[in-house]
């Protein structure tokens, strides 16, 4: 029997994803499948629409066999370390044969060499980076310039009809890259796949007559009291609508605008600076925008704080660090180079308990299926992160504060 692996946010599933997993399935000829899953929080700065436990039933009811957390320190990142910590978790259940991911390209063909020459990390690419980052570009930008002229400069791509700065700049395509390097730093014998990205674009509006919807297009449809039905598979419609029913959802940034308003009001710069992705003197800035807001909202801060250097993304991951306590210190190159220290397990179907029997003797790390029974720094930021996450919810209760600690993973 063969395992394929998917990296994911869900956020929430529609029949996009739906599409993928079936595409994954079919061209990898696999038996059964893993999804590494983002938590609370998600790649792109943002909470989830609801729980990672309801994301986690979507994903069980959709067919998924197994469903493993993406630990936040890894999840809430740039693509080379969202990439680096899901691929090694991936790598280290010692089960998993091929991993599928959609992409622009479509195929493998235009990605891989790329991907071979980015994950050498070439002194001429670094240089070249740097000195793009100094003439003010944000480092996605930056980055995939700089990529796309290193790139022109080997043997190889001088002659090549690869447009390497293009290719970077659509989402998918460059995420898919960071699966590749990650694949390729860790020596892992996992076979990639990808599959075209199908329907509409990451930032596209809602089209009449497609039943396949952006997750963002979707989110800012629930803001919006719309219903998402036409977008969604129904069993994930119905855990959705079962969740914001409840007042668990639809969750966003703004929710955690007291809380973060309380962090940033007690804290010294000198305190700010040791937040992670708080550098080249954003504590100060920060500092000096708070007095100037007539009311603190967290779309007003970050219009406040955007500059052509600073991506949106980019500033609301730095906040979401600052109200979750991430420290540079734990979150250096040298310490997220190590990979995730465990395999969280957040659901499985009978397929599933499989999976695990043979996880308990092929894993490279511990399998974790009762959180307060493990100790690790990275487990004990997961834990605080659902915890922050749920007190956004309109009336939280003490089992959705502490649900890791009070539930099992979910089974279907």
């Amino acid at each position: 029997m063969t395992t394929v692996g998917i990296i994911a946010e869900y956020n929430p599933l529609h029949n996009g994803h739906v599409h993928h997993f079936q595409e994954a399935k079919r061209i990898s000829g696999a038996d059964r499948s893993i999804v590494i899953m983002s938590g609370p929080f998600t790649q792109r700065g943002e909470p989830g629409a609801v729980s990672k436990r309801a994301r986690t039933e979507m994903a069980l009811h959709m067919g998924a066999d197994l469903v493993i957390e993406l630990p936040v320190a890894y999840a809430v990142q740039p693509a080379e370390w969202f990439a680096f910590g899901a691929v090694f978790l991936l790598e280290a259940t010692g089960v998993v044969d091929s991993l599928c991911f959609g992409s622009e390209a479509g195929t493998l063909g235009a990605l891989l060499p790329l991907a071979g020459f980015l994950a050498e990390e070439s002194s001429a690419l670094k240089d070249e980076i740097r000195a793009r980052l100094a003439q003010g570009a944000g480092f996605p930008a930056a980055y995939s310039a700089a990529a796309a002229a290193a790139w022109r400069e080997t043997p190889g791509g001088s002659g090549s009809p690869l447009d390497a700065e293009a290719l970077l700049r659509q989402p998918n395509n460059s995420l898919g890259l960071h699966y590749l390097i990650a694949l390729q730093r860790l020596g892992s014998a996992i076979r990639p796949l990808t599959v075209p990205r199908t329907g509409a674009g990451f930032h596209d509006p809602l089209q009449g007559g497609s039943s396949i919807a952006s997750a963002t297009a979707i989110r800012r449809l629930l803001l919006e009291g719309g219903s998402p039905a036409a977008y969604m598979p129904e069993y994930s419609l119905s855990i959705l609508e079962r969740e914001l029913a409840a007042g668990r959802g639809p969750v966003k940034l703004e929710d955690f605008s007291i809380a973060l308003r309380h962090v940033l009001s007690t804290r010294s710069a000198a305190e700010l600076r040791m937040i992670q992705d708080m550098n080249e003197g954003l504590e100060n800035r920060l500092l000096r925008i708070l007095p100037r807001l007539d009311k603190f909202t967290v779309s007003g801060l970050l219009e406040e704080l955007k500059t052509k250097r600073y991506t949106h993304t980019r500033l609301q991951r730095l906040l979401l660090h600052t109200l979750l306590n991430h420290s540079q210190a734990e979150m250096t190159p040298s310490v997220l180079s190590r990979g995730p220290g465990y395999i969280r397990v957040l659901g499985f179907r009978e397929n599933g308990r499989e999976l695990l029997k043979q996880m308990k003797q092929r894993a490279t790390l511990p399998v974790v299926t009762s959180p307060a029974r493990f100790d690790h720094p990275m487990l004990e930021r997961d834990l605080q992160a659902a915890a922050v996450f749920a007190g956004a919810y309109s009336d939280p209760l003490r089992s959705d504060l502490y649900s890791d600690y009070l539930e099992p993973p979910v089974r279907i």
